[in-house]
């Protein structure tokens, strides 16, 4: 395309981006036009994709960052011939494809944007699995906003692909100089995001962003460039070429006033079709092999006690060696989660994020979008800074695999601000998640090599101290299991529990033999989905619960519990123990007898619900 018709192209996708929010009576089509001339230009003449083969090893990856500006990327899609006018006027309609941020429900969609700030970190993920994992020569483009240059998650990334030396990465920040609310916190100084962003390692061009002939020479300066990602900086103006809304304060996240007028401003609604470059013709690496001889560790039931942690880090190590396509992601605590011992029989699949837990979990998303199975972990206290990712993978369908260790007061003396007493609630709240709490070492053996082939966002939550080995290896726990492991016709009381509190809640039915109480105890390890049938059968059995959990009240395991009655099941009797108080230093026994959770104190709540 000359530069005449990429100037068409630019004003077309403006018209397409004004008609489409017109139409669905709101969007953002003030953003989208300020980006559409260096979305024409990435189009018509450097994008190398195919779109009747999304899942093509050569495609380039093109995330939209800044997701409010969907109508820009759908208006992308209809030049490209990927869809049609009419689909494209359908726009934030129910049940339509062209949703009001963009998600993988569209083939061409890597990942759900629309949280800013996530874009470029999971770009970093894309970009990365391309150079260390695939050796694929495809590009990586982010387009970003300037708004959320204010985001630390941006920040992580620019780092983390400075390091790296992603030079097959290019992030174009729209530099518009309006936000939501009024003008961003450095307008149109691009100076300021570049010296930022060379300062982390990145090659940095700056640009007129309607200028095509710049915005060409800075996409092929990005292609050239070699040892370092390209950050372009783009001076732009939001609602560019419609004088209603051009750079002027509160026109953004509406729909113009009057588009037809609009729209003759901008000459008029065009029907141009670009022809996408094709990807090269490139094959996949070789995948899904490894060496089926390996053997996934075994602990001696009865033998010395051994904590979950550990047995996730012996297993993920011998997963490595069975399964070629399994990556693992450390928050620089590998030591502790024991997650480094991967590293060591297959470094060039072990990726640090160091002390950065969004980008760790968006590096899993990225690498996740090229096919590759992720394994992220760290202390899952920590993985509360990154909720948000999380949140959002489970809106882009990604299936990654996350383990939190350290869990509960049962850590001990590190005290309140290592504990994770929410993280139950917090991976149960998100769509479609898996939850595991194993409680001992050959169980979290059998949960970790299942997440591998478990859809969506599954997490497993592990604990710091050694616990005694209560299973054999040949034992088997299905997801949405449970495990009964006391169980007599005459029980009056069902102890449930769940890591930790499944060896206090044997320990109390032991204790609970002396007055003369029989006590069920189960083994609620799949938290989430949860064995509703057996939960249900000792309700009917026994008519009461003691649920002990190393755990906030709300959200956790209880919560897990009782969600499986009602519609016509009756609620036992239940007692709830959890971690009501802020916890200080202390010994892990005294932790969990100072929180209300061990052996005497299910004991004790028993006794007084048979009592009843």
């Amino acid at each position: 395309m000359s530069d005449t018709d990429i100037v068409e192209l630019g004003q077309q996708l403006r018209v397409d981006s004004v008609r489409a929010a017109a139409a669905a009576g709101s969007g953002h089509p003030t953003s989208s036009m300020s980006a559409a001339d260096l979305m024409a230009v990435l189009l018509a003449r450097h994008l190398h994709y195919d779109f009747d083969r999304p899942d093509h090893p050569g495609n380039d990856h093109l995330i939209l960052s800044k997701g409010h500006a969907s109508p820009l990327l759908y208006s992308a899609y209809k030049a490209a011939g990927a869809i049609s006018d009419e689909e494209l006027l359908t726009f934030r309609k129910l049940g339509s494809r062209m949703e009001g941020h963009p998600t993988p429900r569209l083939p061409w969609v890597d990942v759900a944007t629309g949280s800013l700030g996530q874009g470029l970190p999971v770009g970093v993920g894309v970009a990365l699995a391309g150079s260390r994992l695939d050796h694929l020569p495809y590009r990586t483009w982010v387009i970003c906003g300037d708004s959320e240059m204010a985001e630390g998650s941006v920040w992580e990334a620019f780092e983390h692909a400075g390091i790296e030396g992603l030079d097959h990465l290019t992030v174009i920040i729209d530099v518009n100089r309006l936000g939501q609310r009024g003008p961003t916190r450095h307008g149109w100084d691009l100076d300021a995001y570049a010296r930022r962003i060379r300062a982390f390692g990145w090659h940095t061009v700056e640009i007129d962003g309607h200028d095509i002939a710049a915005i060409d020479e800075a996409m092929t300066t990005a292609a050239t460039t070699r040892g370092a990602p390209t950050a372009i900086i783009a001076r732009t103006r939001k609602g560019r070429g419609a004088s209603e809304v051009e750079d002027r304060e509160g026109k953004h996240g509406k729909p113009l006033s009057d588009p037809d007028a609009a729209i003759r401003e901008l000459g008029g609604v065009r029907d141009l079709r670009v022809h996408v470059q094709s990807p090269p013709d490139v094959e996949p690496p070789a995948r899904g092999g490894g060496d089926p001889h390996t053997a996934l560790p075994r602990y001696e039931t009865g033998g010395d006690p051994v904590a979950t942690r550990t047995a996730f880090g012996e297993t993920l190590a011998a997963l490595g060696s069975l399964h070629d396509d399994v990556v693992v992601l450390d928050g620089e605590v590998g030591d502790s989660t024991k997650a480094q011992l991967f590293s060591a029989d297959h470094p060039e699949r072990y990726i640090e994020c160091y002390i950065a837990e969004q980008q760790m979990i968006a590096t899993a998303v990225g690498v996740g979008v090229r096919g590759w199975t992720a394994y992220a972990s760290t202390f899952a206290a920590f993985l509360t800074r990154a909720h948000d990712f999380l949140r959002m993978a489970a809106i882009s369908r990604s299936a990654i695999n996350v383990v939190g260790t350290h869990a509960g007061v049962s850590i001990g003396e590190d005290g309140p601000s290592q504990m994770a007493l929410e993280d139950l609630a917090m991976m149960r709240a998100i769509h479609a998640t898996t939850v595991l709490y194993p409680c001992d070492a050959n169980q979290t053996v059998q949960l970790v090599t299942a997440m591998a082939d478990q859809p969506g966002i599954t997490y497993l939550r592990a604990t710091r101290g050694d616990s005694p080995v209560i299973y054999g290896p040949g034992d088997a726990f299905p997801v949405g299991g449970s495990k009964v492991l006391r169980s007599h016709p005459d029980d009056q009381v069902t102890l449930i529990g769940a890591g930790v509190t499944v060896h206090e809640a044997l320990a109390a039915a032991d204790q609970l033999v002396a007055d003369g109480i029989r006590a069920r105890v189960i083994d609620l390890y799949s938290v989430k989905p949860v064995d509703t049938q057996t939960l249900r059968t000792a309700a009917a059995d026994t008519g009461r619960f003691v649920i002990a959990e190393d755990h906030h009240p709300e959200g956790g395991l209880a919560d897990a519990v009782m969600g499986s009655f009602g519609n016509g099941h009756p609620t036992p009797l239940h007692t709830r123990l959890a971690v009501h108080t802020m916890p200080g230093s202390a010994t892990p026994a005294e932790q969990l007898d100072a929180a209300g959770i061990d052996a005497s104190a299910i004991a004790a709540a028993a006794r007084k619900l048979v009592a009843t």
